[in-house]
């Protein structure tokens, strides 16, 4: 009887252990996924950033990294090529310049 309880512990411990292994890999992939959608967020950021920095002379762009549209007099929408999509809309004072941003969104598919 007693090798029987003894036995039965033994198996809820290391069903326990493989349980406790499972959630430690599923964690470290969660991790690893998070790190990796905020590298490619903030690349989209920074290739938009370079893209609105330089809408008033887009032969600057080296590489253009996004698409830029206009949407009316004055204003522009970028977005980003990489994934994930950001779309910015910028409006361009026509006396001074200056680039005002107006929104973001991130855009899903």
């Amino acid at each position: 009887m007693i090798l029987a309880w003894v036995i039965s512990l033994l198996l809820l411990c290391s069903s326990l252990i493989v349980y406790l292994e499972r959630l430690t890999v599923l964690r470290v992939m969660e991790v690893k996924t998070i790190e990796h959608a905020q590298e490619q967020f903030i690349a989209a950021e920074k290739s938009v950033l370079q893209c609105e920095d330089n809408i008033t002379n887009t032969s600057v762009l080296t590489e253009n990294d996004c698409f830029i549209e206009p949407a009316g007099k004055n204003q522009w929408r970028i977005s980003s090529k990489e994934k994930p999509s950001i779309q910015i809309h910028v409006h361009v004072n026509e006396k001074s310049g200056v680039v005002s941003r107006l929104n973001w969104r991130q855009a899903f598919e």
